[in-house]
């Protein structure tokens, strides 16, 4: 098995894996608590329409929302973004009909069968800070052939292999699957990338700086499906989640932010400063954006990873689909100098991006056990 050509130092290696499993971060903002800040506390809707203009100025105005956005709540709604209605409407259908698959259809895709943790994830497989959820899943992620740019030839896998790990259902127990999730996975990698050149404008670099680190993204996307819990929970985020009411714990994303789109039912709610939670709405036909790990070390902490949890309060289904979006496996995360003021140092030690990703992952399965152990994965060159 060929590796993936990466980064020199091994040091990385142990700094990503000590820097994924820690959770200082999330313990420190969880127990945080003040009041300064939340009532100026909003996740902002921005009009990408402008974004989409020959005009630097326009883009620059788009980039110059997202700034403010990044470094308050790290959460913004995005609409006239450019994907289809059907489009949107079709991703939602599907995984409807993917959770009505009967478990034994299920069970073939079960994601302890993959290396990567892709397929069918059933609610008591995986946890966030040993919280029971009730969620249940289907994850995927990138193949060229999804890819509407093409890719270029050089993806590889987070064990380094080549080849599409993906594990899809039969065709003749869903028909048209394949289609319109692809589809959908297609059209949101353009926008992702898209964005990214937004995000660049936001932290005044140039247009194309992240352009060279996405020729092969990771993005893992998810089809989710949260059912409403037997003893619904009082309809005020203030009161206390039990046990059979949780649908995805307390976390932060890991990669460079992140594209959701939802049915209508309620249920992302974000951590507030004062460490109440935030019930965000539901916009039709929007995606909710939140920064997530990659561009808050980028950016020294300027822009926010901010703590989000999923709680299902009503007596509806909830679906939802988020895109995990990623730079290329072998690239390594580390501070910009753009964003440290004068004498200041990195909060953030490098890492990989891969590593990071993938022990990330591992911890959130039932006893940490994981999906790979990748001592080696990214060590050494050889691509």
């Amino acid at each position: 098995m060929t590796a993936i050509a990466t980064h020199p130092s091994p040091t990385i290696d142990s700094i990503t894996k000590q820097e994924a499993r820690s959770t200082a971060y999330l313990e420190s903002r969880l127990a945080a608590k003040s009041t300064a800040t939340d009532s100026d506390f909003k996740i902002p809707v921005i009009d990408l329409s402008p974004s989409f203009s020959p005009s630097l100025q326009d883009r620059q105005s788009v980039a110059d929302q997202i700034n403010t956005a990044c470094t308050t709540s790290g959460f913004f709604y995005i609409t006239h973004h450019g994907i289809p209605d059907s489009t949107l409407q079709s991703v939602l259908r599907q995984a409807e009909r993917f959770f009505e698959l009967d478990t034994t259809k299920k069970e073939v895709m079960h994601i302890k069968k993959s290396k990567y943790g892709y397929g069918w994830e059933p609610s008591e497989y995986t946890s966030q800070a040993g919280q029971v959820e009730t969620k249940e899943g289907f994850n995927f992620g990138y193949e060229a052939g999804l890819d509407r740019s093409g890719g270029d030839g050089k993806y590889r896998n987070l064990d380094g292999s080549t080849g599409d790990a993906n594990v899809w259902p039969k065709e003749e127990d869903l028909p048209g699957f394949y289609k319109n999730v692809g589809a959908y996975y297609g059209a949101v990698l353009d926008l992702a990338r898209h964005l990214f050149r937004l995000f660049a404008l936001s932290l005044h670099l140039p247009e194309n700086h992240f352009d060279s680190m996405i020729t092969h993204p990771g993005g893992i996307a998810r089809l989710l499906y949260y059912p409403p819990p037997q003893t619904p929970p009082i309809s005020i985020p203030s009161a206390p989640v039990m046990d059979g009411q949780l649908g995805l714990g307390a976390h932060t994303d890991y990669e460079c932010f992140t594209l959701l789109l939802s049915s209508s039912t309620a249920g992302l709610e974000v951590l507030k400063p004062s460490g109440h939670w935030h019930v965000t709405s539901h916009i039709p036909s929007a995606f909710i954006v939140n920064v997530a790990d990659f561009l808050m070390r980028w950016t020294n902490g300027v822009y926010k990873s901010t703590v989000h949890r999923v709680v299902n309060r009503s007596t509806q289904p909830r679906y939802s689909v988020p895109f995990f979006f990623s730079i290329n496996y072998e690239e390594v995360v580390e501070t910009l100098p753009t964003c440290l003021k004068d004498g200041e140092t990195p909060k953030y030690k490098p890492i990989g991006a891969g590593e990071y990703i993938l022990e990330r992952l591992n911890a959130t399965t039932n006893g940490g056990e994981g999906f790979l152990d990748n001592k080696d994965v990214f060590a050494k060159d050889g691509m």
